[in-house]
């Protein structure tokens, strides 16, 4: 008796073949995935920025200061990337100051404030706070406000110095956050202002020439009552931001001792601790 096949040779053929172009279809989607571009792996984290994050990329790095500089103070800043600083360390390679990052926006706080803020006023140094400015997530007031509220106010006991405003290259975007150069001096403002009206100090403005130029179109209406912390990592300290006939503090590396970014006050221990002060 015969055996009943479900077709002959010939159709099992044309079926497999009306099939090809669906497998076909389905191995270039295949490829088209495994193709597209991995996310970019250079960009940082929400609150993994810290001072100086694009100083090198910007405006590059080269020599260190002489010796024969006028009398200036040595100091540190930290933030989580350091973790736990060796603050005994630093204090006895003539390390004078320090400030910390304490947030950023208002969406981070430094894990390692604590250990980094008061170690640093255990060994005996003049310590601040910073924070790091996004313009673009909120406006400067309400991060003035976090920012005092997470580690960043001032009281007069001569060794606390007051807030420091990180502004800078923004390590997650466009380099001025989106803002023109009147919607940047506006955020600054706000920030200062509403920083003043909470501690009754103004914030030091730290900063580089070249983002102070390209940001705020170099605004000079802040150098009357903020203290400038340059960021240039060469010899000198080079053109300052318009309105600052001289520098405050000085972000002269990113490759120091124990911790990478070292700076240098424009004076002696008691200038530092004149600033503190007030």
């Amino acid at each position: 008796m015969p055996v009943h096949r479900s077709g002959t040779g010939t159709d099992r053929r044309s079926r497999a073949l009306r099939r090809l172009p669906a497998v076909g279809i389905l191995l270039a989607a295949l490829s088209l995935l495994f193709a597209l571009p991995a996310p970019a792996a250079d960009t940082p984290a929400r609150g993994s920025a810290r001072m100086g994050i694009g100083v090198i990329a910007h405006d590059g790095q080269g020599g260190l200061p002489s010796s024969g500089d006028a009398t200036q103070t040595e100091g540190v800043d930290v933030s989580a990337y350091q973790g736990n600083v060796a603050w005994s360390t630093l204090w006895n390679s003539g390390v004078r100051w320090a400030y910390v990052k304490a947030s950023e926006g208002t969406y981070y706080t430094n894990p390692y404030f604590a250990q980094q803020y008061n170690g640093s006023y255990n060994v005996g140094m003049i310590r601040g706070s910073y924070h790091f400015a996004t313009p673009d997530t909120t406006s400067g007031a309400t991060q003035a406000s976090y920012f005092v509220s997470h580690g960043g106010g001032w009281s007069r006991d001569g060794r606390t110095l007051p807030g420091a405003l990180d502004i800078e290259w923004n390590p997650y975007g466009a380099a001025c956050f989106g803002k023109s150069t009147s919607g940047m001096v506006s955020w600054i403002a706000d920030f200062v202002n509403t920083y003043h009206s909470l501690t009754g100090r103004y914030p030091v403005i730290y900063t580089a020439t070249s983002w102070w130029t390209q940001c705020t179109g170099n605004y000079a209406g802040f150098a009357a009552n903020n203290p400038l912390w340059i960021a240039r990592y060469a010899s000198d300290p080079g053109t300052l931001p318009a309105g600052w006939g001289y520098y405050t503090m000085w972000q002269y590396t990113s490759s120091g001792p124990t911790v990478g970014d070292h700076d240098k006050f424009n004076g002696a221990l008691d200038r530092v601790v004149a600033l503190a002060n007030g």
